[in-house]
């Protein structure tokens, strides 16, 4: 075959190499409308739902510890990060949760519970009242986690537990938290044991532009 024939072939493999690779990227563009990851994200938001009731199946580390990241990846004020986060994995101290708090029955059976908790030595000073924005840091966080757990396959749920006194100080001696860590709140999680429908909560009513 003359040089030119080689040649010509290898542009036409270049041609078909250059063609797979860049239908390869457009098929994950996040502006190409479906199927990307934009859409991935928010699907996973608007199906996340509280879920309560698990199989017996145990969370593995792995995914455990993606959910923690997860955590820790929230927005914070000034990159304080003001939380603690308590994982819970004895079933004597699920047992103790579901027993102080009525509204807990979930965790006795969840794979493992995690508290977050705000770090009363590791807040937002400025011009602040007492608390900064640990509340809104480790909400982020809670809501971050919930979320990872949902793309995993994971169900969660969260119960309150801040700002009623009574909830803090029941919680902090279950878990003998030191006086500077305040409980937001306790997340179950585990595997679903029944597939739950995620609410419609989309109120245009509710949207206000520029003024309400």
């Amino acid at each position: 075959m003359k040089s030119y024939h080689w040649i010509m072939l290898l542009l036409a493999i270049a041609l078909v190499v250059v063609s797979v690779r860049l239908a390869s990227v457009s098929s994950t563009s996040p502006d190409d409308g479906g199927g990307n990851a934009a859409d991935a994200v928010i699907d996973c938001i608007m199906t996340r739902t509280s879920v309560r009731s698990y199989t017996d199946r145990q969370v593995e580390d792995s995914i455990v510890n993606k959910i923690l990241r997860a955590g820790m990846a929230a927005p914070t004020a000034a990159n304080q990060q003001p939380w603690q986060f308590v994982v819970v994995t004895e079933q004597n101290l699920k047992d103790s949760i579901t027993s102080a708090f009525e509204y807990t029955k979930m965790v006795e059976h969840c794979s493992f519970a995690v508290v977050v908790c705000g770090d009363m030595d590791n807040l937002f000073k400025g011009d602040m009242p007492d608390g900064g924005f640990w509340v809104e840091d480790c909400s982020a966080a809670s809501e971050n986690m919930l979320l990872a757990a949902h793309a995993l396959g994971v169900g969660g749920v969260w119960c309150g537990i801040y700002p009623l006194k009574d909830r803090e100080n029941r919680l902090r001696e279950i878990l003998s938290l030191p006086s500077n860590l305040t409980p937001l709140n306790v997340m179950a999680f585990g595997y679903p044991s029944q597939q739950a429908a995620p609410k419609d909560k989309w109120v245009p009513a509710k949207i206000h532009y520029n003024a309400f």
